[in-house]
């Protein structure tokens, strides 16, 4: 017995070494975040980071580099589409979870001149030309929300322009009479229009339309995941990191002008003009917790019963989020 008592006594004592000896920092933290919206909100971190050196932070254009670097294990953070977090959840089987929503809804429904839309009942009969991917699905659900049905009372046509700056420049040289785009392609859109001696209307906030008929607040467009091992292994880092986070968010949101500019001295954006009209309507935002498990969960639901492919499969179960209990 006095064996036994002896045998777990150094088990234990050498457990606590082990554990005092593990960092509770890495050396860095490895972070993707995506050019555009779901990127602004990290840019004042990012220029405290020169001095700190704390994160090496890369701003990609393309979400498919940032999913397939978090499944690989290659990066520890990354901001991206909701859509493409809960892909991954359900890809690598738990392998992330989300830690906050940072981006709300910043799609907006545009006209040219002579066309006049002021609701969705405006839209039956016409044509109206959407991004692919994720502005198509949330505009399907808002028509057939608002009794328009699809093919039937309006056509959406994402295959002409599935690229928002494609259908961006076909708005501005007028080929285009109604289209929905994000914010900043709005800005650039009305500017570039201008040019061209034409005028383009922001007819429908869609966010708005979509809080009339969903949960209010859960047009929840851009997050930001850390990979489920990384966070077991250093939950104190993915703290500091949030907190960090957080403030540069919140800097974005009362001083506007200089975000702009670090916006684009890191390679976010390419426009402090446009980027400095664009951050009131994007919708950039700090959402964790219960509420933001609540509006991912509304929000995925409809993405997954216009389109389940487009989260993986199926709605993440709880375990998706973090601190969300």
């Amino acid at each position: 017995m006095k064996k036994l008592l002896s045998f777990l006594l150094v088990a234990v004592l050498l457990a606590s070494v082990l554990l005092s000896c593990s960092p509770a920092k890495p050396e860095t933290i490895n972070i993707y975040t995506l050019n555009g919206t779901t990127g602004f909100g990290i840019a004042k971190l990012m220029n405290d980071n020169k001095e700190t050196n704390d994160y090496t932070i890369t701003v990609q254009s393309d979400a498919s580099v940032v999913t397939s670097a978090l499944i690989n294990g290659d990066i520890d953070i990354a901001m991206l589409p909701t859509n493409a977090a809960a892909t991954v959840y359900n890809r690598t089987e738990g392998g992330v979870k989300i830690l906050a929503v940072n981006t709300l809804g910043c799609l907006y429904l545009l006209t040219k001149d002579g066309v006049t839309v002021s609701s969705f009942a405006d839209l039956e009969g016409k044509t109206v030309y959407v991004p692919a991917q994720n502005p198509t699905f949330i505009f399907t659900d808002l028509c057939k929300k608002n009794g328009l049905i699809p093919g039937e009372d309006i056509t959406i046509d994402s295959t002409s322009y599935a690229q928002a700056a494609n259908l961006r420049d076909a708005l501005a040289n007028g080929s285009v009479d109604i289209a929905v785009l994000p914010e900043p392609m709005v800005t650039i859109a009305i500017s570039q229009a201008k040019q061209n001696s034409l005028t383009i209307t922001n007819a429908l906030d869609l966010t708005a339309e979509w809080d009339k008929v969903n949960e209010p607040g859960s047009l929840v467009q851009g997050c930001v995941v850390v990979r489920t091992a990384f966070l077991e292994a250093y939950p104190q880092a993915v703290e500091d990191f949030l907190k960090a986070y957080e403030n540069s968010i919140e800097y974005l949101s009362t001083n506007t002008a200089d975000a702009a500019q670090m916006i684009v001295d890191n390679g976010i954006f390419t426009n402090a003009t446009v980027a400095g009209k664009a951050i009131p309507k994007c919708n950039i935002c700090y959402l964790d917790g219960k509420d933001m498990k609540s509006a991912m969960e509304t929000y995925l639901s409809v993405l997954y019963s216009i389109q389940p492919t487009s989260i993986g499969g199926k709605v993440p179960d709880e375990n998706f989020y973090y601190n969300a209990k």
